[in-house]
């Protein structure tokens, strides 16, 4: 089983922030908010590890939770 890396990890990690953005410009809130759930699943496909997989939507709720 994998661990859940939370630290930077992203080679060029400025550059795919600028993609990102770029492939959410002139999209709608839904285009935007479904090209990110499509994103999500892809990458979720891709890591395939369950428990990785958990502990992300752990990580992510948790952070979410700072910002309220």
């Amino acid at each position: 089983m994998t661990k859940l890396i939370t630290t930077a990890n992203i080679a060029g990690a400025d550059d795919f922030y600028a993609e990102l953005l770029a492939a959410h410009e002139g999209l709608t809130k839904a285009q935007s908010d479904a090209l990110n759930a499509r994103l999500i699943l892809i990458l979720a496909n891709h890591i395939g590890d369950r428990a990785v997989l958990r502990d992300a939507l752990a990580a992510a709720a948790g952070a979410g939770k700072e910002h309220r």
